[in-house]
């Protein structure tokens, strides 16, 4: 039987487009299984609604994605990879973290691994490396890259995020694939994939973009006087709230 799942990545604190999206995939039951790639909580701040609404539904598995990490090493005391503005935000979305999530963040691994109709899946956030952490964003990945980065692995199909761009390479060796960020945007939608497997293995991928409505989003960074928002603003967001003001 074909086996559908659902791959999202880099949430980041963006509950109404993580909504669209969790609406558009339908209840629990209609695919197999729900999988997101890291970076739940960040940049956005909505953390505590784009956790419920994760946590509510047991059909989703997760992977840990740097800001995931960087927020829990601030909570636990110790210091995070991020420095200066990118600190003091990340101090901020952990002051207004509900402490009710942190269990099951904790428990988040960094990779995952799994089978469907014979093939095997890796899911990461990004590109590790023998210690066990992430890359430096590979801004112009080639085929030859990614097989030589996973020459190691036996998985069919590497499904990764943190570089906020659709990857879709296929080799000899694998599939690589990246659904773009779900939640950081240059326009009001929502991104992410569906990945058949069929009974023989025959693989399919849709990329799906989701409308929905992000100005009381966008519009919140400076209301609650989220720190780097302007910044945030431009960067992630394409400066979409100026139409706003």
């Amino acid at each position: 039987m074909e086996k559908k799942i659902a791959i999202i990545s880099d949430i980041h604190g963006n509950q109404s487009a993580l909504k669209a999206v969790i609406d558009d995939i339908g209840p629990e039951g209609k695919i197999d299984h729900i999988y997101c790639l890291g970076d739940l909580i960040g940049i956005g701040y909505e953390t505590n609604e784009v956790l419920d609404l994760l946590f509510s539904r047991g059909d989703i598995s997760f992977v840990m994605g740097n800001h995931d990490e960087a927020i829990l090493d601030i909570i636990a005391g110790r210091e995070p990879y991020s420095k200066k503005r990118e600190k003091a935000h990340h101090e901020w979305i952990a002051a207004h973290l509900d402490r009710k999530f942190l269990q099951r963040l904790h428990a988040i691994p960094t990779t995952i691994e799994a089978e469907y109709n014979g093939k095997k899946l890796l899911f990461l956030h990004y590109h590790l490396d023998e210690l066990g952490d992430f890359f430096a964003v590979d801004y112009g990945p080639t085929i030859e890259k990614l097989d030589f980065l996973y020459r190691d692995s036996s998985a069919d199909i590497v499904c990764f995020g943190h570089h906020h761009v659709i990857h879709h390479f296929k080799t000899k060796k694998r599939l690589y694939l990246n659904p773009c960020s779900l939640g950081c945007y240059p326009k009001p939608l929502a991104a992410y994939a569906i990945l058949s497997i069929g009974d023989h293995g025959e693989i399919g991928v849709t990329f799906k973009e989701v409308p929905y409505d992000n100005k009381e989003f966008l519009l919140g960074y400076n209301k609650l006087n989220v720190p780097d928002a302007e910044y945030i603003l431009k960067m992630f967001h394409g400066n979409q709230h100026l139409q706003y003001l």
